[in-house]
């Protein structure tokens, strides 16, 4: 039996490997590429019956290699299931998730099958990349009838290399999303807010050279602002490339040459160079230049580091004024659907004098870090490493890796990014710790020049509240949670008397604090739910935080109202966290001036990082 069971796991993650995706391309917005968004057909299957046969055996396995909803009736490797039609079945718009857009969809958990069709003249010599920017949460991809891969992870773009597969003319992509929870995925079964199934972000069919530039990291070296460091990475193994790296405005031309894997390494000193900062968010257009290939960039230069309990942006101290946000417009139902809705987001933002935003509780859209480096918005980027994980199963943790992998190597070239986290709220335990650090290790291995943290939790003892989680030892935040006024600690006006005990001497970020309040309720202070009671907690939580030594930055519990299966309170809440400075209807809650009051204070003590 446990032969048969060993001989059944080699199969299977053979069976995977044999569709895993090729390395994702840097900057997809700046080649030639093919949209492939719009409305496409779907069809609804909770029995997964467009993967599986009668007899429950995944027709993946089958010589055709089709998934059961591939509908190319002229193909001869249909398949024999007849229960559907994708011509006559409704539509989803792409990007967006599905709850939203249909009654019956609002809870759902489950397998959708997704259709679209597009016609494409193939060019001889030319590679084609099939793009996907997020399907939440595992994605298995068809294109004319054949398996491309599969992919796990709900946030995170990934790709398939459809050079061989693409045919000159009509092709039929088919996309199998499933949003089940499941304890040992990466989040678990157990969140806060809502699980938006499908494909969630951009689609596109790249066009490309046949050797072209992957990848790219062009930044300042660590803590220096008169070097440029990184490296330009070729789609082939080709050595003594020239590749030309050219920032005009900054006088910058220089020829790196690539090593026997197709890497250049750049490394060249910077006379002329305005540092990016939230007060003046400089953007730089950077050029890469390889045979045929051109690849435009804008990309912001500045130093983040740590020196005792002091945060140093380009050398100089900053107090991170921040706020948190979900991936969600709070007025139409959804996950932000264009940059119109994020921009709105972070304008709020800025509006409350944040300099600073935590992007929870997993990677936000690409297009979002964008903005932030434009508008000047300091990043904290997390991925969904939430409470409960199952931190002795390995595949577990290699899913957590890859998921921080991908949000780096995305990532890594946007200036607003100073903050790499490895997870929220993980309670403490031998496990956790060995899997927690492994992350926090690999971050600073994929990426030297940002900090590394995570949201832990703190333990009370009296009116004494102790930061002395391991994990601690490793970032370079004392960053936590706290919920001082609203689970626990009393009415707002109690909670001055509590203290911190915290075991870290460095900077203090408070990742989370807050309160629910109902938009247009009114009642006093000591009323749960009301808007005054949130306006209290907040200015008592100034009070109680301002004691507090190293108090560096801070980014309460949120920007708006969120929905949530959790918070099933019928009056109050119906399905919202309703801990947001904004509520759903985009009305800003009294709490909102408070904090904006509050930096605005703050931000004339730390000078011009406003």
């Amino acid at each position: 039996m446990i032969r048969a069971l060993l001989l059944t796991t080699i199969c299977l993650s053979l069976f995977i490997s044999s569709f895993s995706q090729t390395t994702t391309i840097q900057n997809i917005q700046g080649r030639k590429i093919l949209s492939l968004n719009g409305r496409w057909n779907f069809t609804i299957d909770p029995y997964e019956n467009g993967y599986y046969d009668y007899r429950h055996k995944p027709f993946d396995e089958s010589a055709s290699g089709t998934g059961g909803f591939y509908d190319d009736k002229k193909s001869a490797n249909k398949t024999d299931l007849i229960e559907y039609n994708f011509d006559l079945s409704p539509t989803l718009r792409v990007p967006a998730d599905w709850n939203s857009q249909a009654d019956k969809l609002e809870f759902y958990e489950g397998t959708v099958w997704y259709r679209q069709k597009f016609t494409l003249s193939r060019q001889q010599e030319k590679k084609y990349i099939l793009y996907f920017g997020a399907v939440n949460y595992e994605a298995h991809v068809y294109l004319n009838g054949k398996k491309l891969g599969m992919h796990k992870g709900g946030f995170t773009p990934f790709q398939f290399d459809i050079t061989d597969k693409i045919q000159n003319g009509e092709n039929t992509v088919i996309v199998k999303a499933d949003n089940s929870r499941k304890q040992d995925e990466i989040p678990t079964v157990n969140t806060d807010w809502w699980n938006y199934g499908g494909i969630t972000r951009d689609v596109f069919v790249a066009e490309l050279p046949a050797s072209y530039i992957s990848d790219y990291k062009v930044q300042l070296a660590k803590a220096d602002t008169t070097r440029l460091n990184g490296y330009v990475q070729l789609s082939d193994a080709k050595k003594n490339e020239k590749v030309i790296v050219l920032i005009p405005e900054a006088g910058i031309h220089t020829t790196v040459i690539t090593d026997d894997s197709g890497r250049a390494v750049i490394n060249t000193g910077i006379k002329q160079l305005k540092l990016w900062s939230p007060q003046s968010p400089k953007l730089y257009k950077v050029s890469l230049i390889h045979e045929q290939d051109t690849l435009n960039d804008m990309i912001g230069f500045r130093t983040i580091e740590v020196k005792g309990q002091n945060i140093l942006l380009n050398g100089k101290s900053i107090f991170l004024s921040g706020i948190s946000l979900h991936d969600e417009n709070p007025m139409i139902p959804g996950r932000l659907r264009s940059q119109g809705d994020m921009r709105m987001m972070l304008q709020w933002a800025k509006e409350l004098n944040c300099n600073y935003v935590r992007l929870a509780h997993y990677p936000h859209n690409e297009e979002m870090i964008r903005l932030a480096d434009e508008m000047g918005l300091l990043v904290w980027a997390e991925i969904p490493v939430y409470w409960t994980i199952s931190w002795e199963n390995a595949g577990t943790y290699n899913n957590a890796q890859q998921q921080l992998t991908d949000l780096v190597m995305r990532d890594k070239n946007r200036a607003s990014v100073i903050i790499w986290s490895a997870g929220n709220e993980t309670p403490v335990s031998e496990q956790r710790n060995i899997f927690m650090s492994k992350l926090v290790d690999h971050a600073r291995a994929l990426d030297n020049t940002r900090l590394v943290a995570a949201a832990l939790e703190v333990h009370r003892q009296g009116e004494e509240s102790f930061v002395n989680d391991p994990l601690g030892e490793k970032i370079d935040l004392a960053s936590f949670n706290e919920y001082a006024g609203w689970y626990w600690g009393g009415t707002p006006s109690e909670i001055t008397k509590y203290s911190f005990n915290i075991k870290y001497n460095k900077p203090v970020i408070i990742s989370e604090f807050g309160g629910d309040a109902l938009a247009g309720f009114h009642a006093d202070e000591n009323t749960r739910w009301s808007e005054e009671y949130q306006a209290a907690l907040y200015k008592n939580q100034f009070i109680l935080l301002n004691k507090v030594p190293g108090l560096r930055g801070m980014t309460p519990w949120i920007l708006c109202d969120f929905r949530s299966p959790r918070r099933q309170q019928p009056y109050y809440q119906d399905y919202f966290n309703r801990k947001g400075l904004i509520s759903e209807t985009g009305k800003k809650k009294m709490a909102f001036d408070v904090l904006k009051t509050y930096y605005q204070k703050i931000q004339q003590q730390y000078g011009s990082f406003k």
